[in-house]
């Protein structure tokens, strides 16, 4: 047992951190000695001697006396724990919504505390994504004129890009570059592809495959891995950026290009890969899969052998860009995947499901019972690695969102979702974390007046889940559950309620509105274990109920912080208490057509009404607390009447009351078809 510190505290306690490689990777142990006046924290590595210190100081945060500390032992449930983030610069969707983010993110001060927050929540893989990163870099040896930056400019871009993987490496996190295909930087388009477009903006174009372009990109991996030691790695892709290749060819693009240029810097350091599963199964960028396709991916994988430190990471999107929905495995990016990845057992590579989050950004979240269970569904397997979370169209970065100018216990948008980062990073590490230890979370920030927040979050968090698992999305705009938008036809919307009955369910188990009301026509009873319409209405209002029961009386005088905390949970009781009325509304407005019955065409515009009620308290809530936001989520066919992408409730509300039009405006069906109130089944 190797010591690396021995610290003596005012309170005259000892505390004693060393490494035991007995222990196993990243995993700690805590004993006290209460005679002695000593902690005595020991981690398995040096990384686990780090979360052995941040339990301990955890817990003396939380009042607890250096002698009742509790004794404690822990090992990491899964291997890979990722954050995934997008830069603004050169990513990957266009937007004002991520350019505002920019400034922000050139500021180390904002690294030094989201890389804090990553080590305190027990994530260990940071990842950053970007379109084209090298030009950012690097400037290549051999293609100077692939660069923009003046000497001092581009000085600026290295020390930013340094100073993060050096504060990475301090806090044990592993770093990748991750970056879609084919780019380059515009400058070296012009000098060697004038008439092509692989550079940002544009993203769905045909792949660039010259020679030159090949050495570009090849010779800018190796140095990049090169000049930067405390990178770790590299994510490489095959999807955009890769218009009219075969699959066959795009792997081949890869090998050749983005994974040879890391084994050659790998002959003189170590390099870590993610591999990710290709998403298009054609020529074009769009999604698909195949088993062919998979098949030659894991053959691809497979020859590699052990040429890179440990296992290759292989990335797959859990259901779609939507993994906050249901834990059962639907999709991926494409469709249904087959079992080619995991029949048989893999030897030199583990899947890392990546669960986005493209459906909320301002209210904050937190289910520890949904990431439980996700990993209890989806973890178990010999061949999962790990998990990623982040998003696509939103950067935690600049605060966007906070309206009051009272002051705050926050600077960064992703402070504002500590319970967020904190639920899927502790789980992530231990699955069997308590509840307790997120209750002690909220009582150390706001005193015991919150003790009730922690449970009616639990509750309300599971609002925007269920309208996921009810509403079918695949891509990152065809969804966002929390300004109940979807993308319909090429304009991204509110969810009304005529697409609330013609969109079919993401999760199995869920029953569509024309089938459950089809069903009840021809008097079928569904089992208790199917989710019909009027359940998953049930189930919103008693999660609604409850968490507004909870924190009723909660004084948020005087606290800006805990007023927020507060107006959110209301929020999305509101929220879960329009969509229980809206789904009420949809099934007798379907009904109604299918009968003929005005008692149900009734039935529809009373609940619709009371729908729009519950939006108009969103509205009463959120409007003196929440800015404009700016959304990538709106498409370019709303850019001449809302440049800015803006959203909030109540811009949206004339496009609410609407739905209460539609059931007024509903006619019934033919004669013939009708059945009335006395000739019902």
């Amino acid at each position: 047992m190797q010591a690396v510190a021995e610290t003596p505290t005012a309170q005259g306690w000892f505390y004693d951190l060393r490494i035991d490689p007995l222990l196993g990777a990243e995993a700690f142990r805590i004993e006290v000695n209460a005679k002695r006046r000593r902690v005595a924290i020991a981690g398995g590595d040096a990384r686990g001697m780090i979360y052995g210190a941040l339990e301990a100081r955890e817990q003396l945060l939380n009042g607890v006396r250096p002698e009742r500390l509790a004794t404690r032992s822990a090992t990491p449930r899964l291997a890979f724990r990722g954050i995934k983030l997008n830069t603004p610069w050169d990513s990957y969707r266009p937007s004002s919504a991520i350019d505002q983010h920019t400034e922000t993110m050139k500021d180390l001060e904002y690294w030094q505390a989201y890389l804090d927050m990553m080590v305190e929540n027990r994530f260990n893989a940071f990842t950053l994504w970007t379109l084209h990163p090298f030009t950012y870099m690097v400037r290549p040896k051999n293609f100077p004129e692939a660069s923009k930056w003046t000497d001092a400019e581009f000085a600026e871009w290295q020390r930013l890009y340094r100073e993060i993987f050096r504060m990475a490496k301090q806090r044990g996190l592993d770093t990748y570059v991750v970056f879609w295909s084919i780019f380059t930087s515009p400058e070296f388009a012009k000098a060697h592809n004038p008439t092509g477009k692989n550079f940002y903006p544009h993203y769905y174009v045909d792949g660039d495959t010259s020679e030159v372009t090949k050495k570009y990109l090849r010779e800018s991996v190796t140095q990049m891995l090169t000049e930067y030691p405390d990178l770790d790695g590299i994510g490489v892709s095959h999807g955009e950026g890769m218009g009219g290749m075969t699959p066959l060819q795009r792997q081949q693009f890869v090998d050749e290009v983005y994974v040879a240029g890391a084994l050659e810097a790998r002959k003189a350091r170590p390099v870590k890969l993610i591999h990710r599963v290709p998403f298009s199964s054609g020529l074009s960028s769009g999604p698909g899969v195949s088993t062919d396709v998979e098949k030659l991916t894991r053959d691809a994988m497979e020859k590699l052998g052990d040429q890179f430190s440990g296992p290759i990471w292989v990335e797959m999107k859990f259901n779609w860009s939507h993994g906050h929905s249901t834990p059962k495995l639907v999709k991926v990016h494409g469709g249904k995947l087959g079992d080619t990845y995991f029949e048989p057992t893999p030897s030199n590579y583990k899947v890392v499901w990546q669960v986005r989050n493209e459906d909320f950004f301002a209210l904050r979240w937190g289910d520890a019972d949904f990431i439980r269970e996700h990993i209890a569904m989806n973890g178990q397997a010999d061949y999962v690695g790990g998990y990623f979370i982040g998003s696509e169209t939103y950067v935690p970065a600049l605060d966007y969102f906070t309206a009051t100018r009272d002051p705050v216990n926050w600077k960064w948008a992703f402070q504002r979702q500590w319970l967020f980062y904190k639920s899927w990073g502790r789980l992530l590490y231990d699955p069997k974390t308590p509840d307790a230890v997120f209750d002690a979370e909220f009582i150390r920030r706001y005193g015991r007046k919150a003790a009730k927040l922690p449970q009616a979050y639990r509750l309300v968090s599971q609002n925007p889940l269920l309208l996921a698992r009810l509403y079918d999305s695949r891509w990152d705009f065809t969804l966002y559950a929390e300004g109940h938008l979807a993308l319909q036809g090429e304009i991204t919307k509110y969810i009304g309620v005529d697409a609330l009955i013609n969109q079919p369910p993401l999760d199995p188990a869920f029953v569509s509105i024309p089938d459950f009301v089809k069903a009840r026509e021809a008097g079928r009873r569904y089992a208790g274990a199917d989710a019909t319409p009027l359940k998953v209405s049930d189930w919103l209002v008693h999660n609604s109920d409850a968490a507004l029961d909870l924190v009723r009386d909660i004084d948020t005088r005087g606290n800006a912080s805990l007023m927020y905390e507060v107006a959110d949970v209301k929020i999305w009781a509101a929220l879960g208490m329009h969509l229980a009325e809206q789904l009420r509304g949809a099934v007798a407005l379907q009904t109604y057509r299918t009968r003929g019955d005005e008692a149900d065409q009734q039935a529809a515009i009373s609940h619709l009404t009371k729908a729009l009620a519950h939006w108009d308290e969103v509205i009463r809530l959120s409007r003196p607390i929440y800015k404009d936001m700016r959304l990538t989520h709106y498409n370019h066919n709303s850019f001449d009447a809302n440049p800015d992408n803006l959203f909030h409730w109540a811009l949206i509300r004339d496009q609410v009351a609407q739905d209460i039009e539609v059931a007024r405006a509903a006619t019934p069906p033919r004669n013939d078809q009708a059945l009335t109130r006395s000739n019902r089944p």
